[in-house]
């Protein structure tokens, strides 16, 4: 059990204390002060590992089994003896300009939050650490945990919908560049060659509609917590969680903005493509009547009929070679005239 245990810490008053070195008389101690709480951080915690835990802290059978298994959509659930809510941090790799969505459980209920993570990119250290610091937030106990916890993976989605907004004003831009239309394209973030833009535009949407997944569910759990009337969350809390509800309606207009801008930069670039091709046609088409006119002539004076015009006359082969290149040339001025060539 101690491995998966990230860290587990008794808060008195706001601060941190040294308690039992296990969680489960940690508990008792924590509950027996009344002014203090305990957080429990566990990491892809197995079921024979958790079984302790749910024995000790009364988790109800559901929201464990949610936590061992996760794939869950973002939710809150309230039950007799705690709060669960289900978060899920993104993560973006700039290298392969991917977005992946992890999982993170929070426990809230009598003098205790425990925290489940799935997945290595979504760290709560930071967020203890800044806590720690902030004596006078930690007072208001495991509500402040949850209020932090939440406000870390909101905020965070708005870093990467900005990261995101940045590749594809680089990709709009390739979109309309004079060689937007290539088969192979030069990537947002080097010069070697890319996949088709059209692919890419597609795998760009892939990974919106993954961010949009992780932020879009959890906007009513965060609305519910801003509200009155939720259990073990402290009523002082609301403003707080309504600044976290606020920061996820700009991260849901955000990942929007560029669901509908990668639909019409899809959209400019099939149009694009439907232009050019419409030139490549008109061309070749140009091409093809030239080409058809001497075709015409000179196989009409391979027949070899015996009696055919102008056989005898000596300037027939240069007036007929004239002729040839009298009518191309003419077809071609018209043509380019029309801007078919």
């Amino acid at each position: 059990m101690r491995a998966v245990i990230v860290d587990s810490a008794i808060y008195r008053d706001g601060r941190r204390t040294e308690g039992p070195a296990d969680f489960s008389d940690a508990l008792d101690e924590a509950r027996a002060t009344g002014d203090s709480f305990l957080w429990l951080g566990l990491h892809e915690p197995t079921e024979e590992e958790f079984e302790l835990v749910t024995s000790e802290f009364g988790l109800h059978p559901l929201a464990v089994e949610d936590a061992l298994t996760a794939h869950q959509r973002p939710k809150l659930e309230v039950y007799d003896d705690s709060l669960f809510v289900v978060l899920k941090p993104v993560v973006y790799e700039p290298q392969s300009d991917t977005v992946t969505t992890e999982e993170l459980m929070v426990f809230v209920g009598d003098s205790f939050v425990v925290t489940v993570r799935h997945g290595e990119g979504a760290p709560l250290g930071a967020v203890r650490k800044r806590l720690e610091h902030d004596p006078k937030v930690l007072r208001h106990g495991p509500t402040a945990v949850l209020y932090a916890v939440s406000d870390a993976v909101v905020d965070h989605y708005i870093d990467v919908a900005a990261e995101l907004q940045t590749d594809l004003e680089e990709l709009e831009a390739e979109v309309f560049a004079p060689n937007g239309g290539d088969a192979k394209a030069v990537s947002f973030r080097g010069a070697t060659p890319g996949p088709p833009i059209a692919s890419r535009i597609y795998t760009f949407k892939r990974q919106v509609l993954e961010f949009r997944r992780a932020t879009g569910p959890l906007a009513a759990p965060m609305a519910r917590l801003s509200a009155a009337g939720v259990p073990f969350v402290h009523e002082h809390a609301q403003p707080f969680f309504r600044d976290v509800s606020d920061h996820l309606t700009r991260a849901n207009e955000q990942v929007d903005g560029l669901d509908r801008l990668l639909s019409d930069i899809l959209s400019a670039h099939l149009a694009q493509m439907g232009v050019r091709q419409n030139d490549d046609m008109r061309k070749i088409s140009a091409w093809a009547a030239m080409a058809a006119v001497p075709t015409m002539v000179a196989g009409i004076y391979g027949m070899n009929f015996e009696h055919m015009p102008e056989l005898t006359w000596s300037w027939s082969y240069p007036a007929v070679i004239v002729l040839m290149a009298s009518i191309v040339f003419g077809l071609y001025r018209q043509f380019k005239r029309r801007g078919w060539l």
